[in-house]
């Protein structure tokens, strides 16, 4: 058996500072989506305590609860700075230790002792049940059966997932991106050398719009808008097709959803 404490002593947390393991759950909003796509609320969220927890804490490790009594692992953070506002308002000033934790950072899952505790000293020793790939991996599995968060988009190019780039560098197509915080939809197909990968990593490469003249206006406006593009595929294309062929087809799709008069298309 591997312990959180020993990975982490591993990678340099001193054993002469006070240390805490926190598990954040909460059943009024989804913390996946807050830690991943709204970091900084995500931080706000994980500063302001009703109670005094981390009174006299140098670093918290942290964690996202899972199901059961599993925990994820989403980084180290130093304490400088501690202020009471209220009888049930703390405020902890926190800057995240990445370093020597980059490599386990949303990978290493956890067996949480004592599931009552949301916060406990290190000295409690927690099993360390799997090391994973990132926090919102997903395995390819059909062209038609995922729907990815541009966060999820990012990760699987940056990491350069096999199973993905392998099939969709090979595959051209029509493609669908949706805004979900608006509901407009954007249609665009990928017929060059690299596929649907070669378009889609353009996306990441460009924060959300791949040069896509209204979606690069909605980044002007709002750096991290792209945080709510969702990719999906609408229709395979043939390997041997033209570019005016496959134009034709994401012009069909382009009428079928309006997305020129309603949507983010503007060809």
């Amino acid at each position: 058996m591997i312990t959180i404490q020993e990975l982490l002593y591993n990678r340099g947390l001193e054993k002469n500072v006070k240390v805490k393991l926190v598990r954040h759950k909460d059943g009024r909003q989804n913390l996946y989506h807050l830690y991943k796509n709204h970091r900084s609320e995500f931080l706000a969220y994980q500063s302001s305590q009703s109670k005094d927890v981390f009174k006299d804490v140098d670093y918290i490790v942290s964690f996202i609860g899972e199901e059961g009594v599993f925990a994820r692992f989403i980084g180290v953070y130093q304490i400088t700075y501690r202020q009471k506002f209220a009888e049930d308002c703390f405020h902890y000033e926190m800057i995240e230790v990445p370093e020597q934790y980059d490599d386990l950072r949303e990978r290493v899952i956890i067996k949480w002792s004592n599931a009552i505790s949301w916060h406990q000293w290190i000295k409690n020793e927690m099993e360390v049940i799997e090391i994973k790939p990132g926090l919102h991996y997903k395995q390819f599995t059909d062209y038609f059966d995922f729907i990815l968060s541009f966060s999820e988009l990012k990760e699987i190019v940056t990491n350069q997932y096999s199973d993905w780039k392998k099939v969709l560098s090979i595959t051209k197509g029509v493609y669908l991106i949706n805004d979900t915080q608006t509901g407009k939809l954007y249609v665009g197909s990928a017929y060059g050398e690299n596929g649907i990968w070669g378009r889609w990593s353009a996306y990441v490469l460009t924060n959300g719009h791949g040069n896509n003249k209204m979606l690069k206006e909605l980044l002007d406006y709002d750096p991290l808008h792209g945080n709510y593009f969702q990719f999906s595929i609408l229709m395979l294309l043939p390997k041997t097709i033209t570019a005016d062929e496959a134009i034709k087809k994401e012009r069909l799709f382009k009428n079928k959803l309006g997305t020129n008069s309603f949507g983010l298309n503007n060809n």
